[in-house]
């Protein structure tokens, strides 16, 4: 029950209806038998300042911020960590008694279904596709794990070189490596990583791949096929690979649940059920596919 004694937790994003943190976050709060609360902060783009600052009048305990907010909200800050200022974005935000700090929780998301495979991740290029906000967090979990250098891969050269370029004052040892779409073929028979950082495949796009079986077949055996993408679940890319080949294949929703398991422990300063957390995302997942597919039998029915 709510009272004037619970705690506060959230998420900020514009928009965030749509979230799905406050339902994994929330049962581990239940499990844990805590007085807090996590819920959805729809703040605009403009109001993030009088946000934060409502925020500390309301004495909120700490929140995560999504789009539009990962880039906007650093200079408000008064520390970041240095994993936050690689990737450039922040997307959990705690107080002390200097003030509001922050960090990048979607790098060890990103990279704890990966640690426990056997890999000399020292001899892995990884092979990214795209090269926008979440290719960064990305890099920076490739450069946690030892990667010496990964190939980016993207449709705009400029933007590719400007990508590379954003990397150059932040300390970042792993080598970025810019290929066209049309080197594919070759660099996929080099690696042993293969990470969709794009928003193909997603609705509307769910019968798209962004790598097409043709190309995906150049793929050895035993490589890694990780999409960041959590709904549907597979997607094209996965199920594509999981019929040409054997491949492991992950999804996005074990890094959304790391990521968002090690933003609770950050605020909390305790372990946190993680199981729990995986249960409950998986149980509404579940449900909304089966709605999905229940409202098209109804609208397209099978003949």
């Amino acid at each position: 029950m709510i009272t004037g004694k619970t705690k506060l937790l959230g998420v900020i994003g514009d928009p965030v209806e749509h979230s799905l943190s406050p339902v994994m976050q929330n049962a581990a709060l239940n499990e844990l038998g805590l007085d807090y609360v996590y819920v959805p902060l729809p703040v605009k783009k403009g109001d993030l300042n009088r946000a934060l600052a409502g925020f500390t009048a309301i004495d909120l305990v700490g929140f995560n911020a999504t789009i539009p907010h990962k880039q906007a909200i650093i200079p408000l800050l008064d520390r970041i960590t240095p994993e936050a200022q690689k990737v450039g974005a922040v997307n959990t935000v705690w107080r002390t008694e200097k003030g509001w700090e922050g960090t990048n929780t979607d790098v060890d998301g990103f990279i704890a279904p990966l640690i426990p495979l056997d890999r000399d991740w020292s001899q892995v290029m990884p092979v990214i596709l795209g090269n926008g906000g979440a290719a960064r967090a990305v890099i920076v979990g490739c450069e946690k794990l030892g990667c010496s250098k990964v190939a980016v891969v993207g449709r705009n050269r400029e933007k590719l070189e400007q990508f590379q370029r954003s990397w150059e004052e932040t300390g970042l040892k792993t080598e970025i490596c810019p290929y066209s779409w049309q080197d594919l073929p070759n660099l996929l028979s080099q690696t042993q990583l293969l990470v969709n950082t794009t928003p193909i495949g997603m609705s509307p796009q769910i019968e798209s791949s962004p790598v097409e079986a043709t190309a995906l077949k150049h793929l050895p055996n035993g490589a890694i096929v990780y999409d960041l993408i959590y709904t549907p679940r597979p997607t094209r890319f996965l199920q594509l690979a999981q019929q040409l080949g054997e491949y492991t294949t992950i999804d996005g929703l074990e890094m959304l649940i790391q990521q968002g398991a090690i933003a609770l422990e950050t605020w909390l300063e305790q372990p946190i059920p993680i199981e729990v957390m995986r249960e409950a995302l998986h149980s509404v997942i579940t449900c909304q596919e089966s709605t999905i597919s229940y409202f098209t039998l109804q609208i397209f029915p099978k003949s």
